[in-house]
């Protein structure tokens, strides 16, 4: 019909966006994805719904805020919350992540330059509503937030310093509830953003608040994270043009503020910095921050210079490359007028993300927004990670690392920190990393100045502790608080190692960090790592070996011995045996070095058995490609290691040092005789039994038959040990003395009978003594008479008296507590009993008296008496 409005065209370009949201099917998908915990995905599509929130809110679709309600209103139903407040336990990384973002989300809904005073009101409403439930997430997990109101300035006075049990909690909610007060209506603010052209180059007010900078450039003076969230608010809400002009003020304000504390602080003469420094300027991390306002404004500057977003070409006439990222996808846009010359959006990205990371800030309360300032400062790093450095960002880092390193208690890598602020560690890799080829002097500087972490420092910190709020409340216990320390200190060691690897055939540099990392690494498994670290470096195969890098790694693996020596580390024999391959690279000295300060580095048995037996190896000797001289003067330092070794610690170091000083008969003599000064107090008859045969395998009967004789006395074997595992030990050294002579078996007899009451033992050893002539394999050759002993006579009638004694003794005490299933058994053990009788001369007539009282005594026990008259009459 002519005229009527053509049904395909759409809405009119001022009409306000809306379609129907079906608003079962978002509340049924967000129960769903919420019921499975996290898991097939779930998490994403979470995620998802709220991208498409903060589409909605783009395209200033009034469904956003409706849709963001449901959402809401599903995480605050799920069963979880309740149940975890209860067992007291944290929700999942993945689960806080979203309610983050939900809170965010908020925020930028009520922070809607445009939208009407009743529907912020009843967003207000809905959002008080939700904050008051008990179970409700807290901010910052499961820790009660002590930060100031986000819509003032740090507080002053009196009230900074409220007690922090009675405050509320802030909640996912808090910030969103207290943006509600935030407004736009101030004529400054609207400059700022609805003009490319608003300066006052005659404004001469240099004051800390001033409205423009030298330049007559505009600044925005407020709380940096809530103007941030503005440039946010106006970037979700399809204004990107007006938050990037506000994002630029901001920056210049930043960097004006660098400025100035610069100047002030170099205006303060020392005294007044040591006393001032430790109280801490910034309260509140901007990274890390649950706002998250460097990413904001890092993310809003890059954005615009991405040269394919055509919704930024009225900005430039002109985009010719004065510099390129890697992937082409950003480049310098000299656009804005207000830049310095040479600057553009990408340098001021980089630089805002700089300002951020080197921001001097006390470490947060709680699991959950500790691990939240190293996941924030890490993706903030990937994605600068990602722009290649030209000239003028090179300028930027430069100008950064400096003033970090001049400007005192405002920056994290000032020369007196809090000893509360959050380490530098990984910020300060990057900056080295990206220094490293354009200022390596500024680099090392930087670099060694993060390398401190003063919250495992013992000593007091310097100046007073007035900071506002809690600080000097958590001091004294101060560990339990850095749930992330851990990862803290391997972030310190990342540094390290990465330094050691670049100062490679620098020997003053070499020096400088070997310095820092003994100063600063607390922890000797990083120390231990970093020594193995140098030690891979130093021995590339593809060169020749750094000696100064393997001096290094010698270093630093001596102090981890020292640091382990009298504590228990697991790792500790690893550690020892490295120590010495280590050494053995770097050469002979070396080793002489460590046997020769063995005591302040080793305990005598690891000195014995790892280090002094490892030198002594063929192997060592092969490496080192040793002369005769060499190895000589090598040998006598294991020699006098083993010696000083074996009288420390004689039970476990004699044998290794009686083996290490076999070739050298003087060094010999002194550790046989160490054996024996301590045989009578220090040591086992295990002991004594295993160097007594080890020095008959050497082919010195004599002295083992003494060694064996010492080790007899130290025993004790009770009637019914029959199993003992010195068993073997005893009929070897009664074969031993054997073997050695009629006299040398009579001096060992009476210890055996003093120290063996076990029948069976004693039966085996008279059996093997009746055998052969003792001495038949006599000392020197020298063949005896061959005559077989007399049973009749001492030492063997000694000896099969206390046989006899020890079967009739251990017969009485089997059958005090002897069961039916044992009787068998019992009958076979006194047939074994009647051979050891039938030996001695009257043997048949002692054996049938002692069966004869048996069964006088015993005749309780009829069935077991009715099978002894069976077998023995």
């Amino acid at each position: 019909v002519h005229g009527a409005p053509d049904p395909t065209a759409g809405a009119s370009i001022d009409d306000e966006n809306c379609w129907h949201l079906d608003e079962e099917q978002v509340q049924e998908q967000v129960k769903l994805f919420l019921s499975q915990g996290g898991y097939h995905g779930s998490g994403k599509q979470l995620n998802l719904l709220f991208a498409k929130v903060r589409e909605m809110l783009k395209m200033r679709d009034s469904n956003g805020a409706r849709m963001l309600t449901l959402i809401t209103e599903q995480f605050m139903a799920d069963p979880r919350l309740s149940l975890w407040r209860q067992q007291g336990t944290a929700m999942t990384d993945k689960y806080r992540q979203l309610w983050d973002e939900l809170g965010a989300l908020w925020m930028c809904i009520v922070l809607n330059p445009h939208c009407k005073l009743e529907q912020k009101t009843s967003w207000l409403k809905q959002l008080k509503k939700w904050n008051s439930v008990d179970v409700c997430p807290w901010e910052d997990g499961n820790h009660g937030n002590e930060l100031p109101n986000l819509t003032n300035a740090l507080p002053q006075g009196g009230n900074a310093n409220q007690d922090s049990s009675n405050r509320p909690h802030r909640t996912v909610f808090t910030r969103a509830i207290e943006a509600c007060d935030l407004h736009w209506q101030d004529s400054h603010l609207q400059h700022i953003i609805s003009s490319d052209l608003y300066t006052d180059y005659c404004y001469h007010d240099n004051t800390e608040n001033s409205l423009f900078d030298s330049h007559g450039w505009p600044l925005w003076h407020e709380h940096v994270p809530t103007a941030c969230a503005r440039v946010d608010a106006l970037r979700s809400h399809g204004y990107p043009r007006e938050a990037l002009r506000l994002a630029i003020a901001i920056v210049n304000t930043l960097r004006r503020q660098q400025q100035k504390q610069l100047e002030m602080f170099q205006a303060q003469n020392k005294e007044l910095l040591h006393k001032g420094v430790t109280s801490i300027t910034n309260l509140e991390g901007w990274v890390g921050h649950p706002l998250d306002p460097i990413g904001t404004l890092f993310s809003s500057l890059m954005e615009a210079c991405r040269v394919d977003d055509e919704s930024f070409h009225g900005f430039s006439d002109f985009t010719e490359n004065v510099g390129q990222c890697k992937s082409l996808e950003y480049q310098h846009l000299p656009a804005h007028k207000f830049l310095e010359e040479g600057e553009s959006y990408l340098t001021l990205a980089v630089e805002v993300a700089l300002i951020g990371l080197g921001q001097q800030r006390i470490m947060p309360d709680g699991l959950y927004a500790q691990e939240k300032v190293c996941r924030n400062e890490e993706q903030l790093i990937s994605k600068l990670q990602e722009i290649e450095l030209d000239d003028s960002l090179v300028k930027i880092f430069r100008k950064q690392a400096v003033f970090l390193l001049e400007a005192g208690p405002y920056s994290g890598l000032g020369e007196v920190i809090n000893q509360e602020s959050v380490p530098m560690h990984t910020f300060a890799k990057y900056l080295f990393t990206s220094l490293l080829p354009h200022d390596a002097e500024l680099a090392y500087k930087t670099a060694l100045r993060a390398m401190r972490l003063l919250v495992l420092e013992s000593a007091a910190p310097l100046g007073d502790m007035s900071r506002p709020h809690h600080i000097a409340s958590v001091v004294p216990n101060r560990y339990p608080r850095w749930f992330t320390l851990s990862h803290i200190e391997s972030q310190q060691c990342e540094l390290a190692s990465t330094m050691l690897t670049a100062a490679k055939g620098d020997v003053r540099r070499l020096e400088t960090v070997l310095e820092s990392i003994q100063k600063n690494i607390h922890s000797s498994s990083h120390i231990f790592k970093l020594a193995q670290d140098a030690f891979k470096i130093a021995t590339l195969m593809d060169s020749l070996p750094d000696i100064t890098l393997l001096k290094v790694s010698l270093e630093l693996g001596l102090q981890v011995m020292r640091m382990t020596l009298s504590t228990l580390n697991w790792r500790r024999r690893e550690m020892v045996r490295w120590l010495v391959t280590c050494a053995t690279e770097i050469g002979v000295y070396a080793l002489d070095s460590i046997m020769q300060n063995w005591f302040t580095l080793f305990t005598p048995t690891e000195a014995t058995s790892i280090v002094a037996t490892t030198v002594m190896s063929n192997s060592t000797i092969v490496r080192l490609h040793l002369d005769c001289h060499q190895q000589e003067k090598l040998a006598g330092s294991a020699r006098t290691l083993a010696l000083q070794c074996a009288m420390k610690d004689p039970q476990n170091c004699a044998l290794s040092a009686l083996t290490l000083c076999e070739k050298d008969h003087i060094a010999f003599e002194t550790a046989y005789q160490i054996v024996l000064d301590a045989a009578t107090t220090g040591m086992s008859y295990s002991q004594l039994f295993t160097i007594a045969r080890y020095m008959e395998h050497r082919g010195y009967p004599m002295r083992a038959y003494k060694l064996a004789t010492l080790a007899m006395t130290h025993l004790n074997l009770s009637y019914n040990q029959d199993t003992h595992p010195a068993i073997n030990d005893v009929l070897w050294a009664c074969a031993l003395s054997h073997s050695l002579g009629k006299n040398e078996l009579a001096a060992i007899i009476p210890l055996v009978v003093k120290s063996v009451k076990c029948a069976t033992v004693l039966s085996d050893i008279l059996r093997r003594c009746t055998l052969t002539t003792p001495g038949m394999v006599g000392l020197h050759g020298r063949r005896n008479s061959g005559k077989l002993m007399s049973l009749d006579k001492a030492p063997l009638r000694q000896l099969l008296d206390a046989t006899i004694g020890a079967y009739i003794n251990t017969t009485h005490s089997r059958l005090t507590h002897i069961s039916p299933r044992h009787y068998s058994e019992f009958i076979e053990f006194l047939s074994k009993a009647r051979e050891t009788f039938l030996m001695a001369h009257d043997g048949h007539i002692q054996f049938t008296q002692f069966i004869d009282n048996l069964k006088q005594i015993y005749k309780g026990k009829k069935k077991l008496m009715m099978l002894v008259r069976e077998r023995f009459g």
